[in-house]
């Protein structure tokens, strides 16, 4: 049989305790927290139209056309975002289907299906077309910015401290 000597200087008694609060934290408030903080900044983006990292989304056709702003016609994407929290972790995410086109953006094709062609114009001049591929750009609106990180930061310090 083998045996394991440890000779530990310090205040072992001190660092046992503290050891022992850091593990009552309450992990799911603290994820609460962060998810409800996560969810806040990813709605503020449709405001600001920009990514989680700070770059302006590209103005979409409707837009510029119309007036307002990108992503917002009806304002279902943003009205579906969502956060969950729990002890072992959080998600901020939406379940609405165009969402990932909007994230990462895309190319479709889209053909004429009632009539022969499309018709629509470019630049004032009418143009028929048996198809037409598409290209939407990528608006992140999910993801963690570095405002979100330091929020986190001090979220997660302040738990600590109160531990």
């Amino acid at each position: 049989m083998s045996s394991v000597n440890v000779k530990v200087d310090g205040d072992v008694q001190r660092l046992m305790k503290r050891l022992g609060r850091i593990a009552s934290v309450d992990k799911a408030g603290i994820n609460n927290a962060i998810a409800e903080g996560l969810r806040t900044s990813t709605i503020e983006r449709f405001q600001t139209e920009k990514s989680p990292e700070g770059k302006k989304w590209r103005q979409s056709v409707r837009a510029r056309n119309e007036g307002g702003k990108t992503l917002t016609k009806s304002s279902t994407l943003r009205t579906s975002i969502r956060s969950e929290a729990s002890v072992d972790g959080l998600a901020v995410g939406t379940n609405d289907i165009r969402a990932a086109t909007h994230q990462f953006g895309d190319t479709r094709t889209i053909k004429a299906k009632r009539k022969k062609v499309l018709r629509f114009q470019i630049n004032g001049r009418w143009v028929s077309k048996k198809e037409v591929k598409v290209t939407i750009p990528a608006r992140p609106f999910l993801g963690v910015s570095e405002e979100d990180e330091e929020e986190i930061k001090k979220l997660l310090g302040k738990a600590l401290e109160e531990a």
